[in-house]
């Protein structure tokens, strides 16, 4: 076994010529105040940077420093370190290497975790120095409940002897040892762990397809124990409020989670299919930091044009693109700019998705008559100055919106709609009137979502032949464009991608387009619309990400399609 120098982090620093004796006594005065490890608060401070703190302490205590980041794991070799003794310790098995292990620590001078973890992995064991932020986000990764799902499903397999006992189980399943419970707690923390957006639970005839979206990319786990689904759709009706009786109609709701303290918005909608009920729920983590337009991805011109736009005292301003493609987040984005003390602000939404802040928010329900259009009509009489629309989904709600723009409110909404050019045109087709657009209609953005290139093992590659084929056929000129892509990291799950950024068309409606619109000349329209947007469609906003290395010429393909 390999042990580890016991030694003064400080009097180190100081003989490395890294800090001053002020300085160390200092941080240690900070130190005794917020119970912070040393080498945090000095790098905190900017004092020394992180990589010149790893390198001394790796060059003094003789033990490599991993990047890993880079490095390749094993999950099988990883996992032989529970996830409890990799979490308590900061810990994280590298290698299996000559009858023992090369583990991963962030802190070398715990000798009692460095002891802990040599007895219990009971084998030789080296020790290498990894950064803790590194190592915190590989333990999400290496550390999936995939195992433990799998697990519980068998535990409620074993308790759902025969349909009958379905309800009463999961009405005692209050328990925290309830297997039902188990289940789907680490459904959400694994969820959680690894940033999905949306879970998909699909009964099939002989297996149950459990689905996570990351990024935009669905990963299917498939659970064998399908008699279980119904003790988990149950389960799931019974915290969302839903009626647990009714399996022939779909139903909707929505619940709050406390995951790895996080506090998680989920909305569940739930719809029967051959094989039993079908399950998919949104997650929206309430504990997120501050939307803004710059975060969703907006900026240089496209940002200050939307903006000008934003300062209309009246008007529509349309957000459009399929589902899941950030139109709400985005809005909302617009919605925080928008919310000053001055301001009275309604949003009429189905569901609330964000919750805002001195902003009036509606939930409509169908169910009880309190439609998009009733809660409108209400809106108006509240005196309003802004007024957001979740969605515009039919003539009635179209009309009063675009009446609520002629009486001097600036409304947002969504449209579901391809384009930026074509939405004029699907809101006359719902039965708007020409010329009452021409009188409201401000500007409209259209956008997508493209999977962000992971930047730990982002590296240059050049495009094949389909790619240069695409670009040909697109006309567009490469020369002096580096390609990039992600060659696969633990960080990124070897997928290449972590994270997405939004790409964005907008249209400024002008004076010659407003005209073609009074008069109900749709080709005069999307002939004008057309020549603007020239050079800022969506696929030239994403070719911009590309020269930035931010997205992969794949992606845009993806989303652009045959331009």
């Amino acid at each position: 076994m390999q042990g580890l120098k016991k030694i003064r982090l400080g009097e180190l620093l100081i003989q490395q010529g890294l800090i001053t004796e002020q300085q160390l006594t200092s941080a240690m005065e900070e130190q005794h105040k917020t119970g912070l490890k040393l080498g945090n608060i000095l790098v905190n401070r900017g004092i020394l940077s992180e990589e010149a703190l790893l390198q001394c302490l790796a060059k003094q205590l003789d033990i490599p420093l991993f990047d890993l980041r880079r490095h390749k794991l094993i999950p099988e070799v990883v996992q032989k370190l529970s996830e409890a003794y990799a979490r308590r310790f900061r810990a994280i098995i590298l290698e299996e290497r000559d009858g023992g292990y090369l583990v991963g620590v962030s802190d070398p001078f715990d000798l009692n975790a460095t002891d802990e973890i040599q007895r219990v992995l009971k084998k030789p064991v080296k020790f290498a120095l990894v950064r803790e932020n590194d190592l915190l986000r590989t333990l999400d990764l290496m550390y999936r409940r995939t195992q433990e799902i799998s697990t519980y499903a068998e535990a409620l397999d074993e308790s759902v002897e025969d349909g009958d006992r379905l309800i009463e189980l999961d009405y005692q399943a209050e328990e925290a040892d309830a297997p039902v419970v188990k289940l789907l707690r680490s459904l959400f923390e694994d969820a959680v762990q690894v940033g999905a957006s949306d879970i998909h639970i699909e009964p099939d005839a002989r297996l149950l397809r459990i689905r996570l979206r990351v990024d935009g990319i669905l990963q299917e786990q498939l659970v064998k124990e399908y008699g279980i689904a119904r003790a988990i759709v149950t389960r799931l009706k019974l915290m969302a409020g839903l009626n647990i009786s009714e399996h022939r109609l779909p139903q909707d709701g929505r619940f709050n989670i406390k995951v790895r303290q996080h506090v998680i918005d989920i909305r569940i909608s739930v719809m029967p299919t051959q094989h039993g009920e079908s399950v998919v729920m949104r997650l929206l983590n309430q504990t997120g930091g501050t939307l803004s337009l710059e975060s969703v991805g907006m900026s240089g011109v496209m940002l200050q044009e939307f903006r000008n736009l934003l300062s209309y005292p009246n008007g529509v301003i349309l957000v459009t693109g399929p589902t899941g493609s950030g139109k709400t987040t985005t809005l909302n984005a617009a919605i925080r700019e928008l919310n000053t003390p001055e301001r009275k602000i309604i949003t009429v939404e189905d569901p609330v998705e964000y919750r805002l802040e001195r902003v009036t928010q509606v939930h409509v329900n169908q169910k009880v008559g309190l439609t998009f259009a009733t809660v409108l009509r209400s809106a108006l009489r509240q005196d309003p100055d802004v007024i957001l629309v979740g969605e515009m989904r039919d003539q009635e709600t179209a009309s009063v919106a675009i009446r609520a723009a002629l009486t001097g409110h600036l409304v947002l909404s969504t449209l579901h709609t391809n384009d930026a050019a074509s939405s004029a045109l699907r809101l006359m087709d719902m039965g708007v009137e020409g010329f009452l657009l021409s009188s409201t209609l401000r500007g409209i953005l259209a956008q997508r979502l493209v999977r962000r290139i992971c930047p730990n093992c982002s590296a240059e590659y050049p495009p094949d032949a389909h790619e240069r084929n695409w670009l040909t056929v697109c006309d567009y000129v490469v020369d002096g464009i580096t390609f990039k892509q992600g060659k696969g990291c633990n960080t990124c799950n070897h997928s290449g991608y972590r994270g997405r950024i939004a790409i964005f068309e907008l249209l400024e409606l002008t004076y010659p387009m407003l005209e073609a619109l009074r008069v109900n000349n749709t080709d005069g329209f999307m002939q004008l619309a057309t020549a603007h947007l020239k050079g800022k469609l969506l696929v030239d906003y994403a070719m911009g990400l590309v020269q930035k290395g931010l997205t992969t010429l794949t992606e845009v393909i993806r989303v652009g399609g045959d331009h």
